[in-house]
């Protein structure tokens, strides 16, 4: 571990947990990935980018960075003292975890991969984000996700929701010993649809037909409507907030068309009216 003088409190807690956490990730994935990891920790943005690989400094929001070719996990000790220091920890470790495991792995699957071993599967965002998906038709393909993350901030929360609950369809059906197979075939060097092929005994394809087959149901007002706990209940106003805030913007949106379309009409010059005698 590498850390900077003011980081050395929040190196001392993390040297007590870390083993553990990557214990945890083995549990799921069915493989330790091989070499030590580095995690380099310094405090502010001036001590980040000091602890930086060259020429790959964090981008400016960013308060953690993996690079997973190198084996190194870059930390703002800040941002490890927090609620979401767990989280940010385990999120970061994901990545170096299957950057050592194998070469390349689609965008969703990554993604998808770090969320589920930090726990946000369980989280009521990431079910609204995918009930606003099901109801609006907005569900995206994983193929569209495998390079990049779309630009609109909406389908971006839906990509990051439903991938983490692909993910977590995969795990409930094939557990550890499908992605054991799965990560030994990429590390093989196969593609990811080949190696997704060999270890499930199926296609990706077909694997997002059964799982999209199954959203209406699983992301439906039904649980919400008979749930009594208090999680459904905050479920509920934070669907039935975001679905209300769609069409309230898309109201606002029309008014303004409707109000553009007035002003337009009004500044119009009176048309010409036609002559009284012809022209000469």
């Amino acid at each position: 571990m590498v850390f900077t003088k003011r980081a050395r409190g929040a190196a001392r807690s993390l040297a007590e947990s870390i083993e553990s956490v990557r214990d945890q990730f083995q549990q799921v994935l069915g493989r330790d990935w091989p070499g030590v990891t580095e995690i380099r920790l310094g405090v502010g943005r001036a001590e980040l980018e000091g602890l930086s690989v060259p020429r790959q400094p964090p981008p400016k929001w960013a308060a953690a960075l993996a690079y997973p070719e190198l084996n190194i996990v870059l930390f703002d000790a800040l941002s490890l003292s927090g609620d979401r220091g767990p989280t940010t920890l385990r999120h970061e470790l994901s990545h170096v975890a299957l950057g050592q495991l194998g070469p390349s792995w689609p965008r969703w699957f990554q993604e998808g991969i770090a969320m589920y071993l930090t726990g946000e599967r369980f989280s009521v965002s990431q079910y609204a984000a995918i009930f606003q998906g099901v109801r609006q038709n907005r569900i995206l393909h994983f193929e569209d996700l495998s390079e990049g993350w779309p630009e609109d901030p909406s389908d971006v929360s839906i990509a990051y929701a439903q991938s983490v609950a692909f993910v977590g369809f995969l795990a409930s059906r094939y557990g550890a010993t499908g992605f054991r197979e799965l990560i030994d075939g990429v590390g093989r060097g196969e593609p990811f649809e080949t190696a997704f092929a060999k270890a499930f005994k199926t296609s990706l394809w077909l694997e997002e037909q059964d799982w999209r087959k199954e959203l209406p149901l699983r992301y439906s007002w039904l649980p919400i409507l008979t749930g009594g706990s208090v999680l459904w209940a905050v479920l509920s106003l934070a669907c039935i907030g975001l679905y209300l805030q769609r069409r309230a913007a898309l109201a606002r949106r029309m008014r303004e068309m409707e109000e553009q379309e007035r002003i337009e009409a009004a500044t119009l010059p009176p048309p010409l009216e036609p002559p009284t005698e012809p022209l000469r």
